[in-house]
């Protein structure tokens, strides 16, 4: 077993680099996480600040809404302050569907990151054993057939060892990546939802 990087040979900078990978991997999964912690929040609160703008208590909804931590939170709030204050249509639609791209465009930063970390390391994996079988054999072209074979088989092992590696680099980086992904498209249905609840409650206010 390699102990330090001279020992792995060709493979040392690949598994170096793998390695700096990985720790941007996991700083971005967790950075995103705590991003996205709340970013499916406020389901309740925003259904009671529903039934507090169909009672005709405007600035009550608005507050609750307010408080809020998610980005349909905000949505919502900036829809009913637009629209106590008159502001509906296709303008307010508009200016919503842009708010709603903002906010998609944030929780969707370096998301990208990630999903190229886990495409391009078992691909830098691979290289780095194939860099080293080309050392390995050279070696034993060297020795014209009198290489011993725990030598050669050492080399191979050390090849193998970076491909071993780039999977488990790309493997946190591409379960991050899709659960991440999983609650933005959740977060963004609910952007959705809430607004197009809000604005049929608006033109449809109770008898």
């Amino acid at each position: 077993m390699p102990t330090n990087w001279e020992e792995l040979g060709t493979g040392g900078p690949v598994i170096a680099i793998l390695a700096v990978l990985s720790l941007i991997s996991w700083a971005l999964i967790i950075a995103k996480s705590l991003q996205l912690w709340h970013c499916r929040a406020g389901v309740d609160l925003r259904s009671a600040a529903f039934e507090t703008w169909k009672s005709g208590d405007k600035h009550a909804a608005l507050k609750a809404v307010e408080a809020g931590k998610s980005p349909a939170d905000r949505i919502i709030a900036y829809a009913m302050n637009a629209l106590s204050k008159g502001f509906k249509g296709d303008r307010l639609e508009g200016e919503l569907a842009r708010r709603g791209n903002e906010e998609l465009a944030l929780m969707n930063n370096l998301i990208r990151i990630l999903e190229l970390i886990a495409m391009i390391s078992p691909l830098l994996g691979l290289l780095g054993t194939v860099l080293g079988m080309i050392e390995s054999f050279q070696q034993l072209e060297g020795a014209e057939g009198a290489a011993n074979a725990s030598v050669l088989a050492g080399g191979i092992w050390q090849a193998l060892l970076t491909t071993a590696v780039g999977l488990v680099v790309a493997i946190p980086a591409a379960v991050g990546a899709s659960l991440l992904a999983g609650r933005i498209d959740s977060s963004a249905q609910m952007m959705e939802s809430a607004v197009g609840e809000l604005l049929l409650i608006n033109e449809n206010p109770p008898v």
